[in-house]
């Protein structure tokens, strides 16, 4: 969680000056769905997006041998 909250102010918050909180807040919403969870890539997760990692745990496969294309593992 601190790594998001320290990549959130390096490429946003310390770049911009917001005249109220609201002007703020639908940045920042913008900023994580449009950006964070769509398109930035995450080490934590394969260097995959959230978006792509929502999509793979709805429809699992397997990236191990024998694992999700209907074989059985030796």
């Amino acid at each position: 969680m601190e790594s998001f909250f320290g990549t959130l102010k390096t490429e946003l918050v310390h770049h911009r000056q917001y005249p109220d909180r609201d002007a703020a807040r639908r940045d920042l919403f913008a900023y994580i769905e449009g950006y964070y969870n769509r398109r930035r890539i995450h080490s934590a997760i394969g260097y995959i997006t959230h978006s792509r990692q929502r999509r793979n745990t709805r429809n699992p496969v397997s990236t191990f041998p024998g694992e999700g294309h209907g074989e059985t593992p030796p």
